[in-house]
């Protein structure tokens, strides 16, 4: 038989890492949450390489640096 010591001791460690893992399973649950809010920010998708961008202006800086040698009808349509 364990004696109260030890029980008292084991209940603390338990409890600890309850709160730890409740810590972790919260910080987790956030960064869901900032991942789908900067995905609903990425409006622009590159038709050529399927980059997103946030706003037309990186849009077309992305084209003119990345697809140089791509028409310039494709960036009309920005």
């Amino acid at each position: 038989m364990k004696n109260n010591g030890t029980r008292s001791s084991e209940i603390q460690s338990q409890a600890k890492t309850a709160e730890k893992q409740a810590k972790i399973k919260k910080q987790q649950g956030h960064c869901d949450h900032q991942k789908k809010a900067a995905q609903k920010a990425l409006l622009h998708v590159c038709a050529i390489c399927m980059s997103q961008m946030p706003d037309p202006k990186t849009y077309k800086q992305h084209f003119e640096n990345k697809h140089p040698k791509s028409g310039p009808e494709d960036l009309k349509n920005i």
